[in-house]
C-alpha cells in the first residue's frame, strides 16, 4: 500500500508562479489523494489569496526580494532573510515533509535552502528559458530540476535535468469554447478578426500606449481589439476607445480561456507561463518583452518561439512606433499566420503537471 506523502510548494509574486505550482499540486493529489500539501509563500503576495482560493493552506514568510531600483530598500532584507529562515524552521518542525518543491519567487529559496540543509528531497521548476540567479545555486543540491525549455544544460546540471514543460492552468487545458461563443462574451462580432492584447496584471505602458496611438488604424483595418489594459489603466484606455466599436477595454480579464478562444492573434509580454498558454491554445503572438525582467529573460523566452515561427517580436522601446503596424501585417496575411498556428500548437506541452508529480512521487518513495 502506498504511503502518502507530504510536500511544501514553495514561491509566489506573480501568476507565472502561483499557477504551475497549484497546477503540480493538483496533479500530486490526482496521483495520490491521501498526500498533504502546504504551500509557502510570501507575505503580501498574490499567493495568499490565490491559494486558499484554490483550495490549499499556505504559510507566509516576511520576505521580499532584491530591489534593483532602489538600492537603499534592500537595507532591511538580512535581517528579512533571517526573520524568514526562523519561520521556515518552525513551518517545517510543524508540517515534517518529505520534500519541497520550489516554482521561483522570493520564499522559494529560504524554504529549499532549509530543506538542503536538513537532508529532505528538494526540486526546482524553472519555467523560463534563462534561470534565475536562486535556482542556479540551489540546483547543485536539487534532487531534479525541471525546465519549461529544452537545452538548459548551460545553467543546470545535466544529469538532474528533466524537459517537463510548462503547467499550465485546467480551464485553458481543457477548453472547448467555439469563437462565436467566445467573441459573443465580449460583445464583439463572430466573423472579423480578433486581436487580444495583455499586458499582465499591472499592464505594461508601452503596450497600452502604442493600442492608444494606433486604434484608428485598428479600426480602419476591421479589426476587433480585447484589451486588458492593467490595474488603474482601464478609463483612459476606455476614453480613448470612444467612438470606435469592436473593442472591449477592461483591467483584467476574469476568463482567460474565452479570451484565447475568441482571438486570432496576442500582443502580450514574454512571460514562461503567457507563452505555455499560447502554445496550448494553438496562438500565435507578438511579443514585447518586458525590459526590466531579470537577465532579461523574457527576451529569450520570445526569441526561442520567434526562432521556431511561432510570433514576432518588437522591443518594449519600439512599441509605441512599430507594435501596430507588426500586428495588421500579421492580420493581412492569414496563410503565413495558419503557418505561425501550426508551428505554435507542436510547442505546445499538455501534461507538464503529471510529469513533474509522477517524477517527484517516484523519486521520494511513492509507489
Amino acid at each position: 500500500m502506498a504511503i502518502a506523502k507530504r510536500i511544501i510548494m514553495a514561491g509566489g509574486g506573480t501568476g507565472g508562479h502561483i499557477f504551475p505550482a497549484i497546477a503540480i499540486a493538483n496533479a500530486i493529489k490526482k496521483i495520490s489523494p491521501d498526500s498533504e500539501i502546504l504551500f509557502v509563500g510570501a507575505k503580501g503576495k498574490m499567493e495568499m489569496e490565490k491559494v486558499p482560493e484554490a483550495g490549499y493552506k499556505i504559510e507566509g514568510l516576511d520576505i521580499a526580494g532584491f530591489n534593483r531600483t532602489n538600492l537603499l530598500k534592500n537595507i532591511s532584507l538580512p535581517f528579512k532573510l533571517i526573520k524568514s529562515f526562523n519561520q521556515v524552521r518552525k513551518i517545517f518542525s510543524d508540517f515534517r515533509p518529505d520534500a519541497a518543491i520550489g516554482v521561483g519567487g522570493y520564499s522559494s529559496f529560504p524554504v529549499l535552502k532549509y530543506a538542503q540543509s536538513k537532508g529532505i528531497p528538494t526540486f526546482i521548476h524553472e519555467a523560463n528559458s534563462f534561470a534565475g540567479k536562486s535556482n542556479k545555486l540551489l540546483a547543485k543540491k536539487a534532487a531534479l530540476v525541471f525546465t519549461g525549455y529544452d537545452k538548459m544544460e548551460q545553467f543546470f546540471p545535466s544529469d538532474k535535468l528533466i524537459h517537463s514543460g510548462n503547467p499550465v492552468r485546467e480551464n485553458i487545458l481543457n477548453a472547448r469554447i467555439g469563437k462565436e461563443e467566445a467573441r459573443a462574451f465580449f460583445n464583439l462580432e463572430s466573423g472579423k478578426p480578433t486581436v487580444l492584447a495583455v499586458g499582465g496584471s499591472l499592464g505594461a505602458a508601452s503596450i497600452n500606449k502604442a493600442l492608444s496611438g494606433g486604434l484608428k488604424k485598428i479600426s480602419e483595418a476591421g479589426v476587433q481589439l480585447i484589451w486588458q489594459t492593467g490595474k488603474g489603466n482601464a478609463e483612459r484606455a476606455k476614453q480613448a476607445s470612444k467612438g470606435f466599436s469592436g473593442i472591449w477595454c477592461g483591467e483584467f480579464i476574469t476568463r482567460m480561456d474565452m479570451a484565447y478562444a475568441a482571438a486570432d492573434l496576442v500582443i502580450s509580454r514574454a512571460g514562461a507561463m503567457t507563452i505555455a498558454e499560447l502554445q496550448v491554445a494553438g496562438l500565435p503572438a507578438v511579443f514585447v518583452p518586458y525590459p526590466h525582467a531579470a537577465e532579461n529573460h523574457q527576451f529569450v523566452n520570445a526569441s526561442r518561439v520567434v526562432e521556431k515561427n511561432g510570433g514576432r517580436m518588437v522591443e518594449d522601446y519600439k512599441a509605441e512606433t512599430e507594435l501596430v503596424d507588426a500586428v495588421l501585417a500579421l492580420l493581412k496575411n492569414p496563410q503565413l499566420l495558419e503557418e505561425m498556428k501550426a508551428s505554435v500548437k507542436t510547442m505546445a506541452i499538455r501534461d507538464a503537471d503529471m510529469k513533474v508529480a509522477e517524477e517527484v512521487l517516484k523519486h521520494i518513495g511513492f509507489q
